[in-house]
């Protein structure tokens, strides 16, 4: 049985522990509270830009855009993988990661070959590790996303798509559902489906006039395609910020009750080794009285 001694040394150990997992828990808390409130706030914008690029497309039908055009003999995919930089936030980046590896194995077995970009640290190391076709990445984003580090290399695959190389480009990410639950996702951004397009009743009589073209139709609809995609990403990016934040809130929150489990056990134990010392102290003395007397 180990000293008092030892067990104090390991209940210290394991307090100081504990300050530095709560003190995370508090910092991850607040910035995912930022992180929801700049996720919700490039909603509208994004949500703007695609009813306009709507309404455009619809009044120049004529006009196809390379993004919503489909490719189908390449054989091949881009993938743009979305993580952290840093980990302790549970298994999110692990999460996505399994996503990717089966879509991976699916496309493989398809005999489709894929190029990817990698947004986080996490991601790249672990596309590294498959030996991927990295063709960019981006590392070190910080807390908050700034689009023109994403744009460079986020264009390639888009360059790409458009110039008639790939078949798709696929986007994966760690969707927010709320602070308990995040869940990766792999979505399909190129080519762009009628569904992102589709409007309700309300938005189709709301974006219903007509546009006065500068300098003409076409390169308005090519230069809004290009920002609605680049807001889609933005987007993702976001997301996978705030579920970055409320994985690691709660990842720090179980390494906090559970240091303090350890700690009450390790009270627990220290009290009987005390107790079992003072009873043998006592026994001792007892013995030698008796064998004076």
């Amino acid at each position: 049985m180990p000293s008092t001694k030892e067990i104090r040394v390991k209940i210290k150990s394991v307090q100081n522990t504990r300050k530095i997992t709560k003190a995370m828990e508090m910092v991850a808390a607040s910035k995912m509270r930022k992180a929801q409130d700049r996720m919700r706030h490039s909603r509208p914008y994004g949500d703007k830009i695609r009813n306009i690029v709507a309404h455009l497309a619809s009044a120049n039908p004529e006009y196809k855009h390379p993004f919503v055009l489909r490719h189908g003999q390449n054989r091949a995919v881009g993938l743009i993988l979305v993580s952290t930089d840093k980990g302790l936030c549970g298994g999110l980046n692990t999460n996505i990661q399994r996503a990717v590896l089966h879509k991976v194995k699916q496309w493989e077995g398809e005999g489709v070959k894929f190029r990817a970009t990698a947004i986080g640290n996490k991601g790249f190391g672990f596309l590294q590790r498959l030996n991927a076709n990295i063709v960019s990445h981006v590392v070190q984003l910080g807390d908050k996303p700034h689009l023109e580090k994403l744009i460079g290399p986020v264009k390639l695959q888009l360059d790409a798509y458009a110039e008639g190389k790939l078949d798709a480009v696929y986007i994966a990410y760690s969707r927010f559902v709320n602070t308990m639950k995040q869940e990766p996702v792999i979505e399909q951004l190129l080519p762009l489906s009628a569904e992102r397009f589709a409007q309700s009743e309300e938005e189709k009589r709301a974006y219903s006039w007509d546009y006065l073209y500068e300098p003409d139709a076409q390169r308005v609809i090519d230069e809004l395609m290009t920002r609605y995609v680049e807001a889609i990403i933005f987007q993702s990016v976001a997301e996978n910020m705030a579920s970055e934040q409320s994985a690691r809130m709660v990842a720090m929150k179980a390494a906090s009750d559970n240091a303090k489990k350890l700690i009450e056990e390790l009270q627990l134990v220290y009290n009987k080794t005390r107790q079992a010392g003072i009873t043998k102290e006592i026994s001792e003395i007892v013995g030698g009285a008796a064998a004076i007397a």
